[in-house]
């Protein structure tokens, strides 16, 4: 009988451990969620505009589900994203400033430095456009009859790549507004610019995503655009890992390739199209530096 109840035990217990390993979950061979890198956290330093447009909003949350990394966007002016890489201070840039980006590349602090797309700038006002910039011929036209009219234009003032575009589109009208009572700067970025210019009736240089984003709490409209002086375009690049050895630089990388991924550039492509009627930034992974409008 002993040896009857060993026998029994023995076949219980086995019974037990066969339920016990068909209760564990099998790891998905098809699961969409990636395994956690061994450093998942990225600095991503980035422009205004990539933030107020919305677009961060639909790609960060994708790369974090694609890849396992975890991104911390500092939305802030180009120059000082620019700043934050030349310093080692973020592991990945996405700016849109190509001749202040350019030194970067060339002193070797930022490496990997792809196109990504583009979008344009444009000048609002107010709709019955005191200054008569609908009837300029170009942006430096534009810049002028504002000047001539001494209507307010605001500026962001905060060495972003709009204003380094502005400060250019000045200089290219041979005027300097500095000091001028007309010329105001709001040393903010380019959503609260556009709130101050609508408070006051002004003017403002802006790239268009962050004004179709913004545009039903605007009375602005667009008063000069399609100017080639007015193409903005954007470029992706990596903090190098050689000069800061702190940078997470296998999670720039990942994000470098996110972004010039045919699947992302169709996001890009497509972002802002249903909801405005038109898309808001036009990709160009893949193509030269000279090549983005085209």
């Amino acid at each position: 009988m002993r040896k009857i109840s060993t026998i029994a035990v023995i076949f219980a217990l086995l019974a037990a451990f066969m339920v016990g390993c068909q209760g564990k979950s099998e790891p998905k061979e098809n699961s969409n969620e990636a395994a956690k890198p061994e450093t998942p956290d990225v600095i991503l330093a980035t422009t205004t505009s990539t933030q107020d447009s919305g677009l961060l909003d639909i790609l960060i949350p994708d790369f974090e589900k694609q890849t396992g990394y975890r991104v911390k966007a500092v939305a802030v002016g180009t120059g000082q994203a620019l700043k934050m890489g030349e310093k080692g201070e973020a592991d990945v840039l996405l700016t849109h400033a190509p001749k202040s980006e350019k030194p970067l590349v060339d002193a070797g602090a930022v490496i990997n430095y792809r196109l990504v797309m583009h979008n344009d700038f444009i000048i609002v006002g107010p709709e019955n456009d005191p200054a008569g910039v609908k009837q300029a011929r170009s942006s430096k036209e534009a810049f002028q009859k504002i000047a001539a009219k001494g209507a307010i234009f605001v500026s962001r003032g905060d060495d972003s790549g709009t204003h380094k575009k502005e400060l250019a589109l000045w200089e290219a009208a041979k005027i300097d507004p500095q000091g001028q009572k007309w010329y105001q700067e709001s040393g903010s970025g380019m959503g609260q610019t556009l709130n101050i210019a609508n408070e006051k009736l002004g003017y403002t240089l802006t790239d268009r995503a962050t004004y179709l984003a913004q545009k039903k709490n605007l009375k602005l409209v667009i008063v000069s655009q399609g100017d080639k002086d007015l193409l903005n375009i954007y470029h992706v690049m990596q903090v190098n890992p050689n000069k800061f050895s702190k940078v997470n630089a296998a999670g720039a990388k990942a994000f470098v390739e996110y972004m010039i991924n045919p699947d992302t550039q169709k996001i890009i492509g497509e972002f802002g199209r249903e909801k405005y009627g038109e898309s808001l930034f036009s990709p160009d992974a893949g193509k030269e530096a000279s090549e983005p409008g085209k």
